[in-house]
């Protein structure tokens, strides 16, 4: 057989070239039909899962919030039944994990008059106050942090711009850093405020953090709940021991008679300023629902007439 007659059954080059081209074109589309489904699927099961997280999250809230409901109900109960408040009454037991529709819900409540309220620091006309100022440099030094921050945060709550001498901070300071800011000079919201004062560091915010808030207005301190650090604060002359030997006695149900038992050991300003009951409390609920968990704080305000309203609240951070 010649060479012509070989030949002959075969398709031309051209031929045979269009159909490697169209063999590929094949392949191309086949892969970009198949990644493009697998795009579509993946976001499909991701918008399925950002969808699910945000119903799980919305439940989550809705919980926290009905559980603010029941401690406020607690709080109520616990006015309308006796005058104190100690470490010893319901409100104090820490919420254990209790199984909620697919998940926990935990908590806990903080007398939040058992710190030292940090706006304090100034009287009614804006002033530095400095019995309070004295007790709050006693309090640093109690707890190893320079005892100028007290000064510091004064001039940040007080209402003019003039920096206290030795320790004071100014305009001239904070507009000097990068970025720069001001002082507000004005009683503080949060104790997250705290870290914008000049030196400030975090691992120092973190030791202060559980002996101090903010409240609105003045407030006395409840001794029933206040911590070591913040009973020593209260004189410059009560010791370590003083501060046990107080905490032992409170132990069963807060101190029997507080003003007896203070009248030796603080100045006659100074117990004025003590008292054996609260209005500020600050709630903490740990809701798990699924993957999804939140946290809810609620600083709750419970009044004379045994009214609990929530003041202020934020989710994540104190």
């Amino acid at each position: 057989m010649n060479v012509r007659s070989r030949l002959k059954g075969r398709p031309p080059k051209a031929l045979r070239r269009q159909r490697g081209v169209a063999l590929i074109t094949a392949m191309l589309i086949a892969t970009l039909v198949a990644i493009t489904a697998y795009s579509l699927s993946f976001d499909a099961g991701m918008e399925a899962r950002r969808t699910t997280s945000l119903l799980y999250r919305d439940q989550a809230v809705q919980v926290a919030l009905g559980a603010e409901s029941w401690i406020a109900s607690i709080l109520a109960d616990d006015l309308a039944n006796s005058d104190t408040d100690h470490l010893g009454e319901i409100w104090a037991s820490e919420l254990p994990g209790l199984p909620i529709d697919g998940g926990t819900v935990s908590g806990e409540i903080t007398d939040l008059q058992g710190r030292f309220n940090i706006n304090n620091l100034v009287d009614s006309n804006g002033q530095v106050d400095e019995l309070a100022l004295q007790q709050f440099e006693r309090l640093l030094a109690s707890l190893d942090i320079d005892p100028r921050f007290a000064g510091i945060a004064a001039d940040w709550v007080d209402t003019d711009r003039d920096a206290s001498f030795p320790n004071g901070a100014e305009d001239g300071i904070y507009t000097g850093l990068t970025p720069p800011y001001r002082p507000p000079n004005q009683p503080l919201s949060s104790v997250s405020e705290l870290a914008a004062l000049d030196g400030m560091e975090r691992q120092i915010l973190r030791v202060l953090e559980p002996h101090v808030t903010a409240l609105p207005g003045r407030t006395e301190i409840n001794v029933n709940t206040a911590t070591f650090a913040v009973l020593q604060s209260l004189d410059e002359n009560l010791t370590a021991s003083d501060v046990e030997g107080l905490i032992s006695e409170r132990e069963s149900g807060g101190f029997p008679d507080y003003q007896n038992t203070f009248a030796t050991l603080v100045t006659d300003e100074t117990l004025t300023e003590l008292d054996e009951s609260t209005r500020y409390f600050q709630l903490k609920v740990v809701v798990q629902i699924a993957t999804v968990r939140i946290t809810l704080y609620s600083m709750l305000e419970r009044t004379a007439q045994g009214d609990v309203v929530p003041i202020l609240r934020s989710l994540g951070t104190v």
